[in-house]
């Protein structure tokens, strides 16, 4: 069984979780409806993608 020869330093463990901290969504307005919604995303409100009507009425999602 592997066992590590020497204990990892505090300082060399932060940089090694230094990358793991959580960020935040990005936050943009839809151009058709101009309500929030996350970027990439389909807009809840007006269901439109990239200029194009992705969900229509009858989808619930």
């Amino acid at each position: 069984m592997a066992v590590p020869k020497r204990r990892t330093p505090p300082a060399k463990q932060g940089q090694r979780r230094s990358h793991h901290h959580v960020v935040a969504a990005q936050i943009a307005r839809c151009p058709q409806c101009r309500s929030p919604r996350v970027n990439h995303r389909i807009c809840p409100v007006c269901g439109s993608y990239k200029g194009r009507q992705v969900l229509g009425s009858s989808d619930s999602r």
